[in-house]
């Protein structure tokens, strides 16, 4: 009995396994300090809570039209408008369960076989298994840490074959806190534009920006680059929702109409409950928001000048999302706690079983001489956990 190919090619994700083991271990008793996964460790805010329950004792328990109700299509279209100066309509809109699920639907509605799609790397590890999922082929362009991990309109030209059929544009960025410039981006969009690939833009995090940096989406640069643009995006970072799987994508309409249709034979509609709740996230009060970025600048702050006051290990000052890279780079070769530390994984593995420290390798990220850290945890985890590396490495 022969099983699917193409679904045995598909790499589980490293970033969930090292949570699901982190918090097996926490279960288990163990003092462990997880900077795994990529989720705010705030709340909901309880305006939404509440659209949530009114929807339930209203009886908004009910299947919806397979994309989305057209109320909350309204208010993605107004968000849109409002954050990023761009004009859609509703039947731009795709509404799915999680920015996961929108990838899935927006790499299945351009895709055929053996279609190339340019992904620069560190990338987050689902990009090029979705690809696979679609039967596409993920070509991987490298940047580097003194490039500010960002990749260039050259390097983009030059990726380009007969058969390239999209590019992954994510900022900001996971793993590396990158965000690209607006004159970054229109370079970008000019390539994308002389030959004709869509960019799939992937801007969950375009709220979760620090210091002097902005958001600025590509499709904003005219109608040209918009037709070919793939935006993606939902609630679970900026509004602390991870669990209520609510995303969502902006494209032209045939492109939104061809994943309406297969998400209709798929998964249906999106939870109708959530889709209350995130009318009220886009249109509501932003407090929250403004409170959890200001919390994570904080330790964003705190964690770069603790890592980068250790000897054999550095990182940059990410400028959003919520995490660092750290550069291991020294520690390569080197032997710590008996275990010759040869890439990432070997020294996470070192990390969490020497120091009961859960990191995650940049080996899935295509970065193996980098860890990922998230500070979308507090500050004592924080604190604690670079206490431990410190104790490692001396």
């Amino acid at each position: 009995m022969e099983f699917s190919k193409k679904f045995e090619s598909i790499a589980p994700s490293p970033t969930l396994a090292i949570d699901a083991k982190f918090k097996q271990m926490k279960a288990d008793g163990l003092n462990v300090v997880g900077f795994g996964a990529g989720e705010p460790d705030f709340d909901t805010p309880d305006h939404i809570k509440q659209a949530a329950i009114a929807a339930i004792m209203s009886g908004k328990t009910k299947y919806t039209p397979a994309s989305g109700t057209m109320e909350l299509k309204k208010a993605i279209c107004e968000k849109f408008k409002r954050d990023n100066g761009l004009d859609y309509e509703p039947a731009n809109i795709v509404v799915s369960n999680g920015a996961k699920h929108s990838l899935i639907n927006a790499f299945g509605a351009i895709l055929n076989p053996g279609d190339e799609v340019i992904i620069p790397a560190p990338f987050w590890v689902s990009y090029p298994e979705m690809v696979k999922y679609n039967d596409g082929v993920p070509v991987i362009i490298h940047t580097t840490e003194e490039n500010k991990f960002k990749f260039s309109p050259k390097q983009f030209e030059e990726a380009i074959t007969p058969k390239t059929k999209a590019v992954v544009l994510n900022s900001p960025s996971n793993p590396t806190g990158t965000v690209y410039s607006a004159e970054e981006l229109k370079a970008i969009a000019d390539v994308a534009v002389a030959h004709g690939i869509y960019v799939i833009s992937d801007e969950i995090y375009e709220h979760l920006i620090y210091g002097n940096a902005s958001h600025t989406s590509i499709a904003s640069f005219g109608d040209d680059i918009k037709d070919l643009t793939i935006i993606i995006n939902g609630v679970s970072k900026t509004y602390a929702m991870t669990g209520w799987r609510i995303g969502f994508t902006a494209s032209s309409a045939k492109i939104a109409k061809m994943m309406s249709n297969v998400q209709s034979h798929t998964t249906s509609n999106p939870n109708s409950i959530a889709q209350e709740a995130t009318i009220a996230a886009l249109n509501g009060p932003k407090e929250g928001l403004e409170e959890m970025i200001k919390a994570f600048d904080e330790r964003r702050k705190y964690m770069v000048e603790r890592i980068n006051a250790i000897d054999g290990v550095s990182c940059l000052e990410p400028e959003g999302a919520f995490y660092v890279m750290m550069n291991i780079e020294k520690l390569i070769g080197k032997t710590i706690c008996g275990k010759v530390i040869n890439n990432a994984d070997d020294f996470s593995e070192v990390f969490l079983t020497e120091q009961l420290v859960a990191v995650v390798s940049g080996v899935g990220f295509d970065a193996p001489n980098f860890v990922r850290w998230s500070y979308a945890t507090s500050k004592e985890n924080i604190c604690e956990g670079i206490d431990r590396l410190e104790k490692l490495l001396k």
